[in-house]
């Protein structure tokens, strides 16, 4: 009785443990912020509301992948920003907040919060990249799969959007992209 009470313990400790493995290390930007200036690397941010059907596939399909797992615990700070929250946030040396924000609509269409106009983020979700110094890089619009973000993390984190300043570029880029995450 107490060894199969012992194996079930542990049985659920190692399930525990790989759950929480199996996830990616959300921060606030505020927490970003600051580690990046302790161990710089660029920042993934995805903007997202309480109300959009998209937002919720792109946790559900996109963000529970492993290898997206893996690649964005490894490379980036992960922050989740609620583009409609009521959060108090400083960014570029300036305070940002939702003066409009209503607590009734908290799960429904909201006033944007004045840091998502500031990005520029005009459809949820978005994931915005910073680089090391926590300058936009670019703001990447709508739900993307693992595959399709793969391209973005993987030509963000090594700075190979630098050498794409043409559409010609991008496209011969995203051609001849090699795909690697599965799902």
């Amino acid at each position: 009785m107490k060894v199969n009470m012992l194996i079930l313990i542990l049985s659920l400790v190692c399930i525990s443990i790989d759950a929480k493995a199996q996830e990616i290390n959300w921060l606030t930007l505020d927490e970003a912020l600051a580690l990046q200036k302790k161990s710089p690397r660029k920042i993934m941010m995805d903007v997202y509301t309480n109300w959009c059907g998209p937002c919720k596939m792109l946790d559900k399909n996109t963000f529970k992948n492993k290898d997206v797992i893996d690649y964005v615990n490894k490379y980036y700070y992960a922050v989740k920003f609620n583009g409609e929250g009521n959060e108090v946030v400083t960014f570029d040396n300036k305070t940002f907040d939702n003066p409009n924000y209503n607590p009734a609509n908290a799960n429904r269409r909201n006033a944007p919060h004045q840091l998502t106009g500031y990005l520029q983020v005009s459809a949820y979700p978005t994931i915005v990249f910073f680089d090391e110094d926590a300058s936009v890089i670019a703001p990447i619009r709508g739900y993307k799969t693992p595959s399709q973000l793969e391209l973005y993390l993987k030509m963000f984190h090594k700075d190979d959007h630098k050498t794409l300043d043409t559409q010609e570029k991008f496209n011969a880029y995203y051609k001849a992209f090699k795909y690697e995450f599965q799902g």
